[in-house]
């Protein structure tokens, strides 16, 4: 693994009275030591995170059977033959690199007087990690992030570092509780403006989603059970109303706006890019939507053919019925040019608003973990509310994050259909599978990726460019890994992204 990278001057602005906005910029040397202080370092390094996740998340919309590609392009071999190999989705040395960031905070903020920092480092080093083991498998956790202090650490078991992150999340807890956050340095924290209960709620949010995302593995529910009575019995709550999202100040300057606005929509200047005639809403996704009369969420999650009217942002060119609506096949390689097939919707892209955070975690995944949790578990749970309580709470939230009517909500969950109304719906978990599904997509693509490896619903397509019946499960180890740190990659055995599984995901 790579030596931590640190991000050094960039970050002035956040405790000085400057407007530049050069912290926006991730590009370091990997070469340079660090120097800066904590409160720098933690503001770069969750800008970083974010980052970081536009592309796992762009991978996890495709392989959830959210997103497909547009017949502008010449059909990506990798994503939709799965045809992809260690030097494919290397997201393994970056996020390293940001976990030493978080290490670094943690590790010297006593020394600056800045112990405030070290929970808020605790939970993005949780969430971080919790990404690693959900597209690898056994990583280092031990062992890792001591520089030159062991450059080999050895792989631990996928379930014990979930099992480390709960205990890594209840420190952070601690941390929080202990030490009041100094509001000069408010501005280092681009997620909660440096409020401790907003971090302590994420924490209890980012344990409950390692925990439900572990339910189906047998011999786990006890453990399970008493961990999210820990949570209870804590009294902070969770997460509600609004989503975790990070946002440095993003301004209308090059290399300086949010980075998926910037990838899939437009320029500093609202010209669109190039890439936008790219992902596509699939056909799959768009008649589940049109046979549960959810109409109100396909026009947030897409356009009409015609795209996005530029003189009227964040309304379709073309009328806004569901016939209007074009989905294309997952991994179709011919047929649906971009001017013919529906593009990303509003709840990403509206032209002009390149100041949107980055979404961390949505409130609706937390209800609809929460109603899993009641459902599974029942009255061995201490959750004050119920599983369809929980459930309509999580569809609502939804609504709200992607701006649409939650007066809508309300009607799809009273309309009589299978996995849209808890009391209609025969297999609870199903729906709440279903609608957790819908609720983490384009947000989080990697969650819904893991929800759907998780769940095995609903049933998606596979790749009409595909032959065969696999689907991916998991991700190489990256060949960089396998060139510094050979011997433990090799002591994991033979590893193939068709066939083996994540520890949680059993069937």
């Amino acid at each position: 693994m790579k030596l931590n990278k640190l991000y050094i001057a960039a970050f002035l602005v956040l405790v000085g009275t400057g407007c530049k906005k050069d912290y926006l910029n991730v590009n370091t040397n990997p070469n340079s030591l660090p120097t800066a202080t904590p409160a720098y370092v933690l503001a770069n390094a969750i800008n970083t995170t974010a980052a970081n996740m536009v592309a796992p998340n762009e991978v996890g919309m495709f392989w959830s059977g959210h997103w497909t590609q547009s017949n502008g392009y010449i059909i990506s071999t990798t994503l939709f033959s799965y045809a992809f190999t260690n030097g494919d989705f290397n997201y393994w040395d970056n996020t390293y690199d940001n976990l030493y960031d978080y290490q670094y905070v943690i590790d010297n903020a006593s020394k600056y007087s800045q112990d405030y920092l070290k929970g808020p480092a605790k939970v993005m080093k949780a969430f971080n990690y919790q990404k690693l083991v959900d597209l690898y498998g056994n990583i280092p956790f031990s062992e890792a992030l001591k520089g030159v202090g062991n450059l080999a650490p050895k792989f631990d078991d996928q379930k014990a570092v979930y099992e480390g992150l709960i205990v890594l999340l209840d420190d952070a807890i601690k941390d929080l509780k202990a030490n009041a956050f100094a509001s000069t340095y408010s501005s280092s924290d681009i997620i909660f403006k440096g409020s401790n209960a907003s971090w302590i709620k994420f924490a209890n949010s980012l344990k409950l989603r390692i925990l439900m995302r572990q339910a189906r593995v047998s011999g786990r529910d006890a453990y399970i059970i008493a961990e999210i009575n820990k949570i209870v019995a804590e009294g902070s709550g969770f997460i509600t109303g609004a989503e975790v999202g990070s946002n440095p100040g993003y301004v209308a300057s090059a290399g300086q706006i949010n980075p998926i606005y910037n990838l899939y929509g437009y320029t500093e200047t609202g010209a669109r890019v190039g890439n936008n005639n790219w992902p596509r809403i699939t056909e799959f996704m768009v008649k589940e939507l049109v046979k549960n009369a959810d109409t109100f969420r396909l026009k947030r999650f897409a356009y009409a053919p015609g795209n996005e009217d530029l003189a009227n942002p964040g309304v379709s060119l073309k009328p806004e019925i569901a016939a209007n609506y074009v989905g294309v096949p997952f991994g179709s390689s011919a047929g649906y040019l971009p001017a013919t097939s529906s593009a990303v919707g509003p709840v990403l892209l509206v032209r002009g608003q390149y100041n949107r955070p980055v979404v961390i975690m949505t409130a609706a995944e937390v209800q609809l973990n929460l109603a899993e949790a009641k459902q599974r578990y029942g009255a061995s749970v201490n959750l004050s509310g119920t599983a369809q309580s929980y459930y309509e709470e999580g569809v609502k939230q939804n609504f709200r994050a992607i701006g649409a009517n939650t007066a809508y909500a309300t009607a799809l969950l009273t309309n009589g259909k299978q996995d849209c109304d808890f009391t209609a719906s025969t297999n609870k978990l199903n729906t709440i599978a279903y609608q957790k599904w819908i609720a983490v997509a384009y947000f989080n693509g990697l969650e819904a990726w893991s929800e759907y490896r998780k769940n095995n619903y609903p049933v998606t397509p596979n790749s009409k460019n595909y032959v065969g019946t696999a689907r991916p499960l998991r991700l190489w180890y990256p060949g960089t890994e396998l060139g510094s740190n050979g011997a433990n990659v090799n002591a994991q055995g033979t590893i193939d992204p068709l066939a083996t599984r994540i520890f949680w995901d059993i069937d």
